[in-house]
């Protein structure tokens, strides 16, 4: 079986032979599917990306967001050029006519964002990782150091089911649990998906969202490999080489130490709306993965540690789309979609 190396570049060399082939823009768009799609080739190379060793991803991680930006860019310039071609051959064609009949549509902006965040820390070795949206008590709060009488366990926080024991989960951290019983170690993974509140619908907030949950567990595992992740994410997801972190202490059941993490705002240099004139936003929540919970999902801690983070893919979204009320994401108003086509 050939390496992911050998892969990369073999697919390099059949995207520059077929593109050269392409005619018109059915063809092109039939081409980006095969290799950007969802289901594309490169998507594919990604999640073997996941499972290859720290060396390997080292090498070929690189190369494979090379591949993908030479694709996007070679999509972009051939569409140009045959749009000049047909507007030479046409110059007599009514661009303006109305066809009937003709179906709009486009990826809703969830989907554009949380592909982009999957493929950033696939880039960076992280595997995907997913669980159940209905989940039990065990995975939601027992298991994650959560105690029977802390508050994220009463009904005005959570939506729990007529099951015993059963509820809408209310973060996806219950996918760490899971991961780290199934999972061989050292083990990086990420996992996006929706998450639910018992919360009264504004501007900021909604019953139903998205999170981002990651975790790293191997030796000698610390804080400072937390940081490093985190800001080498925010800068290659706001497309920023001098953005900056900032940590401060904070308290989650589940991590000890736990820490809140800001960005340093990407809009402006002197103070905006966004980060309300203080040039830092609140972003990531997370820390060392408690001792219990390693304990809990049969790993020593003496031997194995890790590190924890989650946070709001909505929150980012609305953050980096510019999108100041959380409803728009889920009101299916076209005008607003049709901005992400």
């Amino acid at each position: 079986m050939s390496t992911l190396q050998e892969q990369i570049v073999a697919q390099t060399l059949l995207w520059q032979q077929e593109l050269t082939a392409v005619n018109n823009h059915q063809q092109l768009e039939e081409l980006r599917i095969k290799f950007l799609g969802k289901k594309g080739s490169i998507q594919g190379l990604f999640e073997q990306l996941g499972s290859c060793s720290l060396e390997e991803k080292r090498m070929c991680g690189p190369l494979l967001n090379a591949l993908k930006n030479e694709c996007e860019k070679g999509t972009k310039e051939k569409k140009i050029h045959l749009a000049a071609s047909t507007s030479e051959h046409h110059a007599t064609f009514d661009v303006t006519a109305y066809t009937p009949g003709q179906l709009e549509g486009s990826l809703h902006p969830y989907t554009h964002f949380i592909t982009e965040v999957q493929n950033i820390f696939l880039s960076m070795g992280f595997e995907l990782l997913d669980g159940p949206e209905v989940e039990t008590d065990y995975h939601n709060f027992t298991a994650l150091n959560i105690p029977a009488d802390h508050p994220a366990r009463d009904m005005y926080d959570t939506f729990w089911l007529n099951s015993p024991g059963m509820l809408m989960r209310t973060h996806t951290s219950t996918v760490q649990m899971r991961a780290m019983k199934e999972k061989k170690l050292p083990l990086a993974g990420i996992c996006t998906g929706r998450v639910f509140r018992h919360e009264a619908v504004d501007a900021s907030h909604d019953h139903t969202f998205f999170q981002c949950e990651g975790i790293l567990i191997d030796k000698n595992v610390t804080l400072a490999n937390l940081f490093g992740v985190i800001e080498e994410f925010l800068r290659a997801l706001f497309g920023s080489d001098t953005l900056t972190i900032r940590t401060r202490p904070g308290f989650f059941p589940f991590v000890e130490p736990g820490v809140e993490i800001d960005m340093q705002c990407p809009f402006c240099t002197t103070g905006c709306s966004t980060c309300k004139k203080t040039r830092w936003i609140e972003v990531f929540p997370g820390g060392m993965i408690h001792p219990n919970v390693l304990k809990e999902a049969g790993i020593d801690p003496t031997v194995y540690s890790g590190f924890a983070f989650g946070f709001g893919l909505t929150r980012l979204a609305m953050l980096r789309y510019g999108i100041k009320d959380i409803r728009m994401l889920s009101n299916g108003k076209v005008q607003f979609l049709k901005r992400f086509t």
